[in-house]
């Protein structure tokens, strides 16, 4: 199997699991790209925001329960079902990779699939696969830097080439204090200044200006507004580190090849974009 690409998808709210919108389509078509090209993956490695620790913990159990992590929606969502196959032994060897790039990961029993998982996999691999697929949740810790969630997901390229997708599940723009004070129709036109945020985040990676990209709070209009805290944007470079290739003829310290592969907004604000990293990215151009 030649090496997968690595994904950043963005799952916005948990009703994207009822009310799939344009982003939701475009996962569904995704998973349907994947197979066509590579056949199902041996497993998936997945970042969520919604499972936050202090130090990165690797989720090793043998089966993961569907959790609903979240309130106040309509009693239908608490009763979607996704529950996927764990993989303890692959667990164990994001663990030691991570380890052996210094970063404090600990292998852990624990299971479990956030809504930022479970949402965004079920329009990937629907719930007749999820069994077939193991997944392997890899916590966020909120207080990284850009910087070492690149990294992290530096130390984990290699699996691309074992068969393994490895996802940053988070949001291209996240401001729910935003949200609630100026509730706005699904269908509501894009604001402003999440446009310019979206724009310069798609200019400045597909020329690979990752000095920017690294300072996107300094750098990227509008970067607070779009993102008070940096959580749902960290896996945007776990991708992208997962993304880095693993050739030794091209060792890279940042992806060689980033593609935005999908662009919709919600609520006005909320942008669903979707970014594919690696040489294999291309395939998935036209999803």
């Amino acid at each position: 199997m030649s090496a997968l690409p690595a994904l950043f998808l963005s799952h916005g709210s948990p009703m994207i699991a009822l009310e799939p919108g344009e982003a939701g389509l475009f996962m569904q078509r995704l998973g349907v790209a994947i197979r066509a090209q590579w056949g199902a993956p041996r497993a998936i490695v997945i970042v969520s925001p919604h499972t936050a620790t202090p130090t990165p913990f690797v989720l090793g159990g043998a089966h993961h329960d569907t959790v609903h992590d979240f309130g106040g929606f309509p009693p239908a969502l608490y009763e979607v079902v996704y529950d996927a196959a764990g993989e303890p032994d692959l667990a164990r060897e994001v663990a030691r990779r991570l380890q052996q790039a210094q970063v404090a990961a600990t292998w852990t029993p624990h299971s479990g699939l956030d809504h930022g998982i479970w949402t965004t996999l079920m329009h990937l691999f629907p719930a007749a696969d999820a069994l077939n697929v193991p997944v392997v949740p890899l916590s966020l810790t909120p207080q990284a830097s850009p910087e070492q969630m690149l990294a992290m997901g530096r130390a984990l390229r290699g699996l691309r080439e074992e068969g393994v997708l490895l996802i940053g599940s988070g949001s291209l723009t996240h401001n729910l204090r935003r949200f609630f004070q100026n509730p706005t129709p699904t269908d509501g036109p894009e604001e402003p200044d999440c446009a310019a945020f979206r724009t310069w985040v798609e200019e400045r990676t597909r020329v690979g200006d990752w000095p920017a990209l690294l300072a996107y709070r300094t750098q990227a209009p509008h970067a607070v507004a779009m993102h008070p805290t940096d959580e749902h944007w960290l896996p945007f470079y776990f991708a992208a580190g997962a993304g880095c290739e693993s050739d030794a003829t091209v060792d890279a310290a940042t992806p060689t090849t980033a593609l935005r592969l999908h662009a919709s907004v919600t609520h006005g604000h909320l942008a669903m974009d979707a970014y594919g990293f690696g040489q294999a990215a291309a395939k998935l151009a036209n999803t």
